[in-house]
């Protein structure tokens, strides 16, 4: 058996990830009244039998004007976390740690599902008024967004602590907060979109304030033998935006509040943004965090192959991985990577007589 870092077992906190292989969550837009269902139970029960490290739930609203759109997953009440609670138990049972984004979509909810249009749907269409730091829509013709108030925002920091608390009880051994994308958390990051006079507005420490608050009371409510990870867009792509810098910044106070991973990602700030897409271009965002902050990072975006996944690690531009549409093209994309890089991976025993003979048992 070959020595491989993407097949070593990697630990934060109490939590032990067979392989640093992990499941980006991805938006599933299949919910009804934000409850998963029997799609989401295969979608990710299937990642995980396909020997991933950590299978990580799709965003989930903390409350329902945080969704994306009608059709969003939801952590809001007792009977979402029930139906997640299924979803967990199974990555677990099949040896990936089971993990939950949590999210607020800010001025970017309220929209269409993606194959609908994916456009801004009013009341009449299941939509709803949005909220975000100020009354600054995200494209020309959307409807503004309802700047929130002080006392709103003291409100959504608890709708985090208990999507948390739901979370835990469903079974998941890992938080991630969303604060890219250009939604909620991250709008209140850029100064392309928080323009407000308070305290969460101006300068760089106080557009970080209302960020870090949600982060430092996720901590405190998280169990402490439970990682907490966040992920950014570490730039908007934007002049006069979010940059690598003020990222940087971020992710050091974001570690002295005990965050353990940050998942680095970019963009989804504006529209029409010109972003230079190819094989691995977000991977020097996540090596750069990691080199400047000391924090564990995982890389993401046009992540396909088994030695790209593998020379990123080796080069220490990150510890673990997270892949996306790779997962969605292949779900067992572990156990081929293994193949790939001479590994004897063990196959679930349902499946081992498919296995490759050379690496047959």
């Amino acid at each position: 058996m070959k020595k491989s870092v993407l097949f070593s077992e990697f630990k934060l906190r109490d939590v032990t990830f067979k392989n640093r292989i992990f499941v980006s969550p991805m938006c599933q837009y299949s919910c009804t009244d934000g409850l998963a269902n029997d799609w989401h139970f295969v979608h990710l029960g299937s990642r995980a039998v396909g020997g991933a490290g950590l299978v990580m739930v799709e965003a989930s609203a903390t409350s329902p004007e945080g969704r994306i759109s009608p059709g969003d997953m939801g952590i809001w009440n007792d009977e979402q976390a029930a139906a997640l609670g299924r979803i967990a138990k199974f990555i677990r049972a099949h040896g990936a740690v089971p993990a939950i984004q949590l999210a607020h979509a800010g001025r970017k909810a309220s929209h269409s599902v993606p194959w609908e249009g994916d456009h801004a749907i009013g009341p009449d269409k299941g939509g709803w008024q949005t909220v975000a730091p100020s009354a600054v829509p995200f494209a020309e013709g959307d409807p503004a967004p309802r700047a929130l108030s002080i006392e709103e925002c003291r409100t959504i920091i608890g709708d985090f602590n208990k999507a948390i608390v739901r979370a835990v009880d469903a079974g998941f051994e890992v938080i991630e907060l969303h604060m890219a994308h250009g939604y909620l958390l991250h709008q209140f990051l850029s100064p392309l979109s928080n323009n407000r006079a308070d305290k969460y507005g101006g300068d760089l420490e106080g557009r970080m304030r209302f960020p870090l608050e949600v982060a430092a009371a996720a901590r405190k409510t998280l169990p402490a033998k439970f990682p907490l990870f966040v992920r950014i867009s570490a730039t908007d792509w934007a002049d006069g935006g979010w940059d690598l810098a003020q990222s940087i910044e971020l992710c050091k106070r974001l570690k002295d509040l005990g965050v353990d991973l940050i998942d680095c990602s970019t963009g989804g700030l504006v529209p029409k943004v010109k972003i230079p897409v190819g094989p691995g271009y977000q991977v020097q965002f996540a090596e750069a965090v990691r080199k400047d902050t000391g924090l564990p990072t995982g890389a993401v975006g046009m992540i396909t192959e088994a030695q790209q996944a593998e020379t990123i690690l080796a080069n220490e531009q990150a510890d673990v991985v997270f892949l996306a549409r790779e997962f969605l093209r292949d779900a067992y994309f572990p156990l081929h990577a293994a193949k790939v890089l001479g590994v004897d991976l063990a196959w679930p025993k349902q499946y081992e007589r498919a296995k490759p003979r050379e690496h047959a048992r």
